[in-house]
C-alpha cells in the first residue's frame, strides 16, 4: 500500500483564469472592513475529493471548472484582485486567479483512507502563509490521480473572507459549473462601508497574535455514538429535577473534551495564579445583528467569543466539563445587539488584544480556539460529477487551534487540531480521548 508519506505532485500546467466581463471602474477598489483587517493574512483551506466520472474525461472537468470559475468571478470581483500594501483595500483589477493543474502518484482512495493533514498540503497551490507574500485573495489545484479521480484544492485569504463567504463562494462557483447559477442569489460586498469601517491603526494589534511555532496537526475523529456520552456527561441537572437535563449541542461537549484532555497534557499545575486560561469560539455575526443580515453577505462578519474555565478544581472532571459548557453558552449569548455595537466602535475591542498580545508574549495565556464548520454545506460542491466523497482542510499555521467538520456520513465529528509537537506526542497518548475515538489518529 501506498502511504501518504510518498505522495508526489507534480505540477503539468499553470494558468490565471480571469472574469468572463470586466470589473466597472467604480468597484475597482474593494475597502476592507474593521473585522477583515483584525483576520489573519493566510489562506483558509478546502481540498474536495471526487470519485472518477466515467460520463466525463478528467480534461472535460478541468474545462468546466475553469469556465464555471470565470464565469463566478464577474460576481465575486474581489476573488481576482490584489490586497494593497495599505491592507485597507483589494485591487480589483482582473488580475486573475492563479489555476494550477498537477497529477498525483497515486490512487484516490490511498489518500482519502486516512488522509494526513500535512500532506493535505500538497493539494494547494501556495502555502497558507505566502497570502501575505503575493497577496493574491484566491488560489485553485486542480490534481488528478492515477484512478482518475480528482481533487480541488481552494485557497481564499483569510483576509476578506470567513468560513461562510468561502462556503458561499465554492458552492456558487459548482452552482456555475452546473449551469444553475443564474437563480442564486449574489454576494453582498458592503461590510467595510455599512456595517463595519476599516481603521487605520489596527496592524500594530494584529501582529501580536501572529506568534508562530513548529506545529503539529493531527485528525481526531469521534464517532456519533461516544459524542452522545460526551453529550450526557455534560448536560445540566441543574434546572429542574423533574424535567429531562439539558444536554449540550456536540460541538460544546467536545469542546469541554477536549479543552479538559488538552490541560492535562500540558501537566500545567492548578491552580496557577500567573496564568489565564481561555476557550475560544467563532461566531457568525450576521444572525446576531438587528435586524439580522443576509447570509449572503461577504467578509470576514464574525468574531470570537470567550469562556474563562475556573481552573481552581472542582470535584471531578464531568463538574468541570459542565461548568465550562455553561461559560461556552453564556459567551455566545453574550454576543448581542450592545456587543455588536461597542465591537463597531472598535477602541474597547483593540484594548483587549493589546492585553492579549502581551499576555501571548510572556506566556501567560493558555488558549485553545475551536471553529465549527459542522452543519455548514461542506460537502455540497457538486460542479457536475457529483458531490464530494471527502473534505479535508491542510495543516494550519496557528498552534492551539481546534476546527471540527462533519464526517461524510454527516453522523460523527473530525476535530484538526494543531499544537506544538511537545504538546500533541502527550495529548494524542491520552488514554481518555482515545476511548472516545473511532479510527486511529492521522495527523503530521
Amino acid at each position: 500500500m501506498l502511504y501518504m508519506e510518498s505522495i508526489e505532485i507534480e505540477v503539468i500546467s499553470n494558468e490565471t483564469i480571469k472574469p468572463s466581463a470586466p470589473t466597472p471602474e467604480s468597484l475597482c477598489m474593494y475597502p476592507l472592513s474593521f473585522l477583515d483587517q483584525l483576520s489573519p493574512s493566510t489562506f483558509m483551506p478546502l481540498v474536495y475529493f471526487y470519485a472518477k466520472d466515467g460520463k466525463i474525461s478528467n480534461a472535460e472537468r478541468s474545462k468546466a471548472l475553469k469556465s464555471s470559475l470565470s464565469q463566478v468571478l464577474t460576481t465575486f470581483y474581489p476573488m481576482s484582485g490584489r490586497v494593497k500594501d495599505d491592507e485597507l483595500h483589494v485591487f480589483c483589477n482582473d488580475q486573475g486567479v492563479p489555476f494550477i493543474e498537477a497529477i498525483a502518484n497515486c490512487k484516490l482512495s490511498e489518500v482519502i483512507k486516512s488522509p494526513v493533514p500535512r500532506e493535505l498540503n500538497k493539494f494547494h497551490a501556495y502555502q497558507l502563509w505566502d497570502a501575505r507574500e503575493y497577496h493574491i485573495v484566491m488560489a485553485v489545484q486542480v490534481t488528478f490521480f492515477r484512478c482518475h479521480g480528482m481533487a480541488v484544492g481552494l485557497l481564499i485569504n483569510h483576509r476578506i473572507a470567513d468560513a461562510l463567504s468561502f462556503f458561499m463562494f465554492a458552492n456558487a462557483w459548482a452552482a456555475a459549473a452546473r449551469n444553475e447559477y443564474d437563480d442564486m442569489p449574489r454576494p453582498i460586498f458592503e461590510s467595510a462601508a455599512v456595517i463595519f469601517p476599516a481603521r487605520q491603526d489596527v496592524a500594530m494589534y494584529r501582529r501580536g497574535m501572529m506568534l508562530q511555532e513548529e506545529l503539529v496537526c493531527k485528525i481526531f475523529t469521534f464517532p456519533a455514538s461516544k459524542i452522545s456520552i460526551l453529550r450526557d456527561r455534560y448536560a445540566d441537572t441543574t434546572d429542574n429535577v423533574f424535567t429531562k437535563p439539558r444536554r449540550p449541542t456536540r460541538v460544546e461537549a467536545l469542546s469541554a473534551f477536549i479543552w479538559s484532555r488538552f490541560i492535562v497534557a500540558k501537566e500545567l499545575k492548578l491552580p496557577d495564579p500567573n496564568k489565564m486560561f481561555t476557550v475560544l469560539h467563532a461566531v457568525n455575526l450576521r444572525t446576531r445583528m438587528d435586524p439580522p443580515l443576509s447570509e449572503y453577505y461577504f467578509g470576514n462578519i464574525c468574531c470570537f467569543t470567550i469562556a474563562t474555565p475556573n481552573m481552581e478544581g472542582s470535584d471531578s472532571d464531568q463538574a468541570a466539563g459542565r461548568q465550562l459548557v455553561q461559560q461556552i453558552r453564556e459567551s455566545i449569548r453574550g454576543v448581542n445587539g450592545e456587543y455588536i455595537e461597542k465591537l463597531r466602535e472598535g477602541e474597547q475591542y483593540l484594548n483587549f488584544l493589546k492585553k492579549r498580545a502581551t499576555q501571548c508574549y510572556k506566556n501567560e495565556l493558555v488558549t485553545l480556539n475551536f471553529t465549527s464548520l459542522c452543519r455548514f454545506p461542506l460537502y455540497e460542491a457538486d460542479f457536475g460529477w457529483g458531490k464530494p466523497v471527502l473534505v479535508g482542510s491542510a495543516s494550519l499555521t496557528y498552534k492551539n487551534i481546534v476546527t471540527f467538520l462533519d464526517t461524510p456520513s454527516g453522523e460523527g465529528i473530525e476535530a484538526w487540531i494543531c499544537m506544538t509537537k511537545q504538546d500533541m506526542e502527550k495529548f494524542e497518548e491520552d488514554f481518555e480521548l482515545k476511548d472516545f475515538l473511532s479510527v486511529k489518529t492521522a495527523g503530521g
